[in-house]
């Protein structure tokens, strides 16, 4: 079984900084709305929570350049 590991911190109302083994994140957001998440690794994700157990999420990632 893998080891994994996560942590976030609040470091003000609506943003949080999210670790993990392979990148560093920064969330912006409030409980209920939509929230916008960048990443260390280039990844772009926007997520929004629905009524229920519903939700909706889009996730765009960088392309490297050769």
């Amino acid at each position: 079984m893998p080891l994994t590991f996560r942590k976030s911190f609040q470091i003000l109302p609506g943003v949080r900084i999210n670790l993990n083994r392979r990148s560093q994140s920064v969330t912006f957001g409030f409980k209920g709305g939509p929230h916008y998440t960048r990443s260390s690794t280039g990844r772009r994700t926007t997520s929004m929570n629905l009524p229920g157990p519903f939700g909706i999420r889009r996730t765009t990632t960088r392309r490297r350049a050769h």
